[in-house]
């Protein structure tokens, strides 16, 4: 692995590997055609509302083994309108003290079994964090595995491969 990498967010160049990945929009945004997206949809970089379909951005973390840190998949979740304009409501204040809300993971994540409507739970955060995702451990998807128990650094390779941040072996 190189010793750093150009952020695709921001165009700088950061020491060390990425330790994560995100999706801009909704897979389900995403696909309506560049010059339509405006008109069909509502969004910014952490809300969208498409129809009565309505999403917030949220970081999946993967506890690394071998170091210290985590691997953030910066995922979509398809929420109910009730759930979202409650988060809206508390958007700039402590939302961790809110019960957890169900929700749905809206974009296909590499290297896994299908993840575009893996039901998941969020835990709001702060004003100035993004939610989190926890996958219920009774899930049989890999991810409820990797999120209790962790990655190594060679699941950590495959991930880095996997959203293209490094060549193959």
């Amino acid at each position: 692995m190189s010793s750093s990498f150009v952020c695709p967010s921001c165009g700088d160049t950061h020491e060390g590997m990425p330790t994560d990945h995100g999706w801009k929009l909704p897979d389900v945004v995403w696909d309506i055609p560049e010059n339509e997206r405006p008109t069909r949809a509502k969004f910014n970089g952490d809300l969208c509302q498409f129809g009565d379909r309505f999403f917030i951005r949220c970081v999946l973390k993967l506890p690394f083994n071998d170091q210290l840190g985590y691997y953030g998949w910066g995922v979509w979740v398809e929420l109910s309108e009730t759930d979202f304009y409650r988060y809206l409501e508390i958007y700039d204040k402590d939302g961790s003290g809110e019960p957890m809300v169900h929700g749905a993971i809206a974009n296909e994540m590499p290297d896994y079994p299908t993840t575009l409507g893996l039901p998941i739970m969020v835990q709001f955060q702060g004003s100035t964090s993004r939610p989190t995702v926890q996958v219920p451990s009774a899930s049989s998807h890999p991810l409820a595995a990797e999120q209790s128990s962790g990655i190594d650094n060679r699941r950590y390779h495959a991930i880095l491969v996997s959203t293209g941040s490094v060549g193959g072996p």
